[in-house]
């Protein structure tokens, strides 16, 4: 019996692990907290895949989820996004779950190679499109999600945090 016991107290600590890590609490205030101007968070110039490269390394020795976060800073719903991230509650959130690279996809015709490494062949549905990455084994886990937030305007500072938590098994 008491082997069955451990099991079952075992199993259920794994449950809880399992568990999305709770969201931050973003006040209403949040929106008067974002920068102005909205951040410009896209490195034009940048190599996209020495960019993710080095993200999913520190990921991986830091046993967090990657969060590759395509976008273009002519674009207003990625520059809210990026501001939110900023709000200090946030940003402590992702630095505690997540490592992020942002990529620059330019007009929808720079660094593609960075989602169709992950199976996202073609135009993208929009941006931002978050791609949250297990980087032990290079696997995307939020495929059906990735755009949901190219309508980030539209999404309170909370909406766009809880979205986040959902990934942070």
């Amino acid at each position: 019996m008491r082997p069955l016991l451990m099991a079952c107290v075992v199993a259920s600590l794994a449950a809880g692990l399992a568990q999305a890590a709770p969201a931050p609490r973003v006040s209403i205030a949040g929106f008067a907290q974002l920068s102005a101007p909205l951040p410009y968070p896209y490195d034009e110039r940048a190599d996209a895949n020495a960019v993710v490269a080095l993200a999913k390394a520190r990921a991986r020795s830091s046993h967090k989820r990657l969060l590759i976060i395509l976008g273009a800073n002519w674009c207003a719903d990625c520059r809210i996004l990026a501001a939110v991230m900023a709000l200090p509650e946030v940003k402590a959130f992702v630095q505690a779950h997540y490592v992020s690279a942002n990529v620059d996809v330019g007009r929808f015709d720079k660094n593609l190679q960075i989602p169709a490494r992950y199976g996202l062949q073609g135009r993208l549905q929009g941006v931002p499109t978050l791609l949250v990455v297990d980087p032990v084994h290079d696997r995307l886990i939020d495929a059906a999600n990735a755009a949901a937030l190219a309508d980030a305007r539209h999404m309170s500072p909370q909406a766009l945090a809880d979205w986040l938590a959902r990934w942070t098994s």
